[in-house]
């Protein structure tokens, strides 16, 4: 990665669906969690990877959906596909290497002649992956016969089953695990191999990144049936396995506290940030504490409300430039002034604020430029603006910070035609 001038702190590989995200918290607790906890502390320094059976279709679908950060690197469709950065750049070198003995064609032809595999949505359906339902009752004689007849006609191939229904054929080289062996090579020719690794998973398609050697793993609470079996059988003795008691991202964050691979204290669960004593204080925590506190005003979650309205007053320069989205500029109390004049007004709802994509440079000694992303939801409505913001010390330290200046500019398609909610 061109952004780091040497290996990264932390990679951290994650599947999405029942592992990063879990689907059966509408809430998205545990997600937001570690959002906040990724932003304060190690955005900067560390790569966020997903790798998901997702194709690129449905992946968009489910960022639209989840409050997910943007990864550094998305590996989909099974170790299929890996793209790169906010902009999803190809990496035609993995998919060039994945044609050798693969004959899509072929495949289809013999996948035909067994009425129990019912064939996936269209989106599913990729260069280096043919995807299927097949009852689980079923799937261990359809892939043993299925073997035989694509080894017959000189394929070879990799069959995955997971989550006791989805079965995915892809050439024998690809792979979740193929795929983030490939990365590591990467960055090790460039002299860039992370310091640690931790993957995370939940079924049966993860199953190859824990075999990588020299990882931490996390299989999450949650976990399937086939991925638990898999571990019983092949890595109950692997103490850099665990299988986490919290569900989802929840687990994940669990796990880097187990394998002390940096701070597991997300700011999300600070209760009171005036009385806390944070693990490591940076201009990154300044903005997501900052916005947290920001939340919990709109949702009257905020003990004390006029002691902690007058201490973040004082980080706010007084006379310094906060443009709106608008374009409007108003100054640092009057910012304070409107958000005083919201306080409850999303109290009940489903209302949340995270920060994604957080950038910081150190301008002298004890100033500060920072830029993220800043999102809204509130129900099904989703808004968000990039920011820049100057932040001051008042000290020679960073535990109290001063925000000087802050611009803001809506991303494409979140601007409203009521604005007046948006503040900062």
């Amino acid at each position: 990665m061109s952004r780091f001038d040497d290996s990264p702190r932390l990679m951290i590989v994650s599947d999405l669906d029942f592992t990063m995200v879990d689907h059966l918290d509408p809430d998205n607790h545990s997600l937001l969690r570690f959002n906040a906890l990724w932003e304060a502390y190690y955005r900067q320094d560390s790569l966020l990877v997903y790798s998901t059976g997702r194709s690129p279709t449905i992946y968009g679908q489910l960022r639209n959906e989840r409050p997910l950060l943007t990864p550094d690197i998305t590996i989909m469709s099974v170790g299929t596909e890996i793209m790169y950065g906010e902009s999803m750049v190809r990496d035609d070198g993995w998919e060039n290497y994945l044609d050798m003995k693969w004959n899509r064609d072929v495949v289809m032809e013999e996948t035909a002649k067994f009425p129990e595999l019912l064939p996936q949505s269209e989106t599913e359906q990729r260069p280096h992956k043919i995807s299927f339902f097949v009852d689980k009752f079923k799937a261990s004689e359809v892939i043993r016969t299925l073997l035989e007849l694509l080894g017959k006609r000189g394929l070879d191939v990799k069959v995955i089953y997971s989550h006791g229904t989805a079965l995915d054929i892809l050439p024998k080289g690809a792979g979740k695990g193929e795929a983030l062996v490939y990365l590591l090579k990467k960055f090790e020719d460039d002299s860039k191999l992370p310091l640690n690794n931790l993957v995370c998973g939940d079924s049966g398609n993860d199953v190859e990144l824990f075999n990588i050697p020299e990882v931490y793993g996390v299989m999450v609470g949650n976990a399937q049936e086939e991925l638990l079996r898999w571990h019983a059988e092949n890595a109950s003795n692997n103490p850099n396995i665990i299988h986490a008691t919290e569900r989802c991202a929840a687990g994940v964050i669990q796990a880097i506290g187990k394998f002390h691979l940096g701070p597991a204290v997300s700011p999300r669960d600070i209760t009171d940030f005036q009385t806390c004593m944070v693990e490591i204080f940076s201009p990154g925590f300044e903005v997501v504490k900052f916005y947290l506190f920001y939340e919990r005003w709109r949702r009257a979650e905020v003990e004390k409300p006029e002691e902690c309205m007058r201490h973040f007053k004082s980080i706010l320069l007084p006379q310094g430039t906060f443009i709106h989205p608008s374009g409007m500029e108003r100054s640092g109390y009057k910012c304070m002034d409107a958000i005083q004049g919201l306080y409850g007004d999303k109290e009940g709802t489903n209302y949340h604020v995270w920060i994604d994509q957080i950038v910081t440079a150190q301008i002298d000694w004890n100033s500060w430029f920072v830029k993220f992303y800043k999102w809204e939801a509130s129900g099904k409505e989703r808004r968000c603006c990039f920011n820049t913001v100057l932040l001051s010390s008042k000290g020679r330290g960073v535990d109290e910070l001063t925000w000087m200046h802050m611009n803001q500019i809506w991303l494409d398609d979140s601007e409203a035609d009521d604005q007046n909610p948006w503040i900062l």
